[in-house]
Formats: C-alpha cells, structure tokens, sequence
C-alpha cells in the first residue's frame, strides 16, 4: 500500500529512455511515398500531402504562396464557398502553407470521413480554377495585412535581417511588397499549379488512427497521378550577405521600442556541431531560464523576453537572437548579449545549470513526442531534410553527455561577435 505521507521520489527526465516510435511505409504506384504513424485514442487522423513547391522553385516572387493559398478557392465545379462549406459539413479543417523549398497541404479529419472528403482533395489537386475574382481579393487583402504589418517593427525586423543574411535575391531572403502582389497574374499561378502540383512531386504524411484500407484508398485517388517520386531539380541563387554587419533603422517615429536581431549564417542540420550547438544555444537563449532571459529581463529588464534559436532551412541556417527593448535601452541590451556570449566563451558552464538544461531538454523532447501528430511530425522534419532515426539517437545522446568544455570550445568557434550581424528597427 502507497505511503501518502512520502512523497514519490523525483526522477530526472535525462533517466528516460527516448525512443521514436517507428513509421510504416508505402509507395503509390506513380512513386509517391506514404509515411504514417497508426496511434492515439480518438477517431482522428491528420493527412499532408508535402510537394516540392516552396518559393525557392518560383521564377518570380510570391508566385509559389500565392498559388498555395489559392488550391482551394475554386475548380470547375464548386466555389471557393462551397469547397469550405464542404470540408466544415463533415467537421474537417483543411489548410495550405508555404515555405522556402516545400509547400503543403494539411487535413484533419475525423477518420470515419476520410473516404468522401478524398474525392475533393483530389479535386483541388488537379483541378483548381484559379477565379480571377478570387486572385483579386486575396492581392487586396493581402497589401492591405502588409500594409498593418509594415508599421510594427518585429515585423520589418524580420524581414530585413533575413535579407543581411541571405540577400534579397535568395529564397530565404525574399519578402513581399505591394507592387509583387499587383504583378501576379493568374497565368503564372496556374502555370506553377500545373509544374508543382499536377504533375510535381509529393509525399504523403499521416497520423492517427489510421483506416485499415488505407493503401487502395490512396491509390484509388492519388495513384494515378502523374506525380514524380523524386527529388525535382532546384538550383537556387548563391546566397550575398550584406557587407554592412550593422543596420539602424527607423521604421516608426513614434514608436517607443526597438525590435532587435542580431544573428549569424549556420551550418544545416547535416553539420556535425548542430546537434551540439542546440544545447549551447538552450543556455545561451532556448528556453526561460536562459542567461539571456535571467540577465537582460529579470536582472536589467530590458525586456519583457529575450530568446536565441537556429532557424533551420534545408539549404542553411542562421543562429537568431530576438527581442524588443524601450528606445532608451535598446543599444544596452545589444551590448549585453554580446557579454553573454563573451562568458560562455571564457567560463565553462557550471555542472548545475547544464544539468538543469539536459533535463528541460529532454522533458521538452518528451512533451513533443506525445501523440501521433507530433510523432510524425518528428518525422517529417528528418525526412524532409533527408536524415534519418539513427540523427535523432545521437542528437539525443549528445544533450545527456555532452560537457561544459565541449560547449565553451563550440562558443568560441561560433559565438564571435564579429559573425553576427545586428539590426535594431524602431
């Protein structure tokens, strides 16, 4: 009998074993590849279909989004109101994104339903119509929304320290303007819809729990399409970062704060000092409890939240500090970052706080991997970028064993003030 008077002994999260629950998986007939993950409690799945569609395939700019967000505002048979009228009868929620080399398009559904809303994804992949009237509205609401966003400073600080990074002519560097928008023409995106979409390449994600004939499902409405099952050609621009490492800009005369970024271009996830720079940049901004956040919010405050974190591409990355500090601390709070990473360059961090950091880690990755959305997701992110199970063992292993000099030698090799670039915008 349990002794309610005692309480349970306390078992770090670091002595958990972590295993990633095993995919099954499946090619179409036209080679289209099928992952999924058949678990969870409830009657629900969630379906993407991944194509090789992101703006780095577009030959003019926003072509790629545009089209993405268009697939379902008409084929030749039902409108744009119909088709959510549809989806919203049988309580499903469909939704597009696109991003720099993929683009997507994601159901969730209750699984009783999957077999009639198939038919209209199918629909919407071979035959979207691309209404003038729809491409017009979402041009308007569209400049309108940039219009809002331009005068926040977050917004444009984003946008500008990508083009530092990368230059305006890269992928990852590109933005939207209103003159972009008037330009599109439906020509363009049908043309992009009948490259990527009807005759590209796809890949099929599934979670939850999953119909037993869900292979001769697929196929009946996807296998015959004239989809490739490899990788589609793509030779992106070379990237031109700026030869300015230091940008002031003053976006908004009456604003009372500067949004700050100060960053630096990265390896991709294939480097061998990725997985062991993730917990570097857990102590030096990842997560609340962060150097960071204890010096510049709570022992300065300068700011509501300070974070740091490897924006991940498949082609790069760039190692990102973010926050929003008052005009008058905003230069204050710049040179305290670069004091953070002068201490972890010179001290080895203590055994109790990379203890600390291991075990929200670990904790963190073990709140991802609960249910069968996130475990796919999981997934997806190693496919896609062309890794495997045996990267998320290491990377695993590396945040239990990984010690204090390995971590000063990595700041040292990468937290180098004269890598980053540093961009305030008020």
């Amino acid at each position: 009998m349990l002794n309610r008077t005692q309480a349970p002994p306390v078992k770090d999260a670091v002595e958990y074993p972590l295993n990633l629950k095993p995919y099954r998986y499946f090619r179409l007939t036209n080679g289209c590849e099928v992952y999924y993950v058949d678990a969870g409690p409830q009657e629900v799945l969630q379906v993407e279909w991944i194509f090789d569609a992101g703006n780095s395939f577009e030959d003019k700019n926003l072509v790629a989004a545009s089209t993405n967000f268009l697939l379902k505002n008409g084929t030749s048979s039902r409108s744009a109101y119909e088709i959510n009228e549809f989806f919203e009868y049988y309580g499903a929620y469909l939704n597009r994104h696109c991003f720099n080399e993929t683009s997507a398009m994601t159901l969730h559904s209750m699984t009783k339903h999957l077999p009639v809303l198939l038919p209209v994804i199918r629909e919407l992949l071979t035959d979207s119509q691309f209404p003038q009237e729809e491409l017009d509205v979402y041009r308007q609401n569209m400049v309108q929304r940039l219009a809002v966003n331009m005068k926040k400073g977050e917004f444009v600080a984003g946008r500008l320290i990508d083009v530092s990074l990368f230059g305006q002519d890269h992928p990852y560097g590109k933005f939207s303007t209103p003159e972009a928008y008037a330009a599109l023409t439906r020509e363009e995106l049908v043309d992009f819809y009948a490259r990527y979409y009807q005759r590209g390449r796809c890949r099929i994600f599934l979670a939850g729990r999953i119909p037993s004939d869900i292979e001769p499902l697929l196929e009946r409405y996807f296998g015959d399409l004239p989809w490739s099952g490899t990788a589609l050609p793509l030779t992106p621009p070379k990237m031109h970062p700026s030869p300015e490492k230091r940008a002031l800009v003053n976006n908004d005369p009456d604003s009372v704060q500067g949004a700050i970024r100060i960053a630096s271009l990265f390896p991709d996830k294939h480097h061998p000092d990725f997985p062991k720079v993730q917990v570097l940049n857990t102590v030096f901004g990842g997560y609340f409890g962060s150097r960071l956040m204890s010096n510049i919010r709570e022992e300065k405050g300068y700011t509501y939240g300070i974070h740091s974190y490897l924006q991940s591409y498949i082609q790069a990355s760039a190692w990102m500090v973010s926050t929003e500090a008052g005009k008058a601390v905003a230069e204050a709070t710049v040179r305290e970052v670069y004091l953070e990473m002068q201490r972890l360059r010179e001290e080895p961090i203590d055994a109790e706080e990379l203890h600390l950091v291991r075990n929200y880690m670990i904790g963190t990755l073990l709140g991802d991997l609960d249910g069968p959305f996130h475990i796919i997701g999981r997934w997806k992110n190693l496919i896609l970028y062309g890794l495997d199970e045996a990267y998320f063992n290491q990377s695993v292993q590396i945040v239990k064993t990984i010690s204090a000099p390995e971590l000063q030698e990595l700041a040292q090799k990468y937290l180098v003030p004269e890598r980053f670039y540093e961009l305030i915008v008020y």
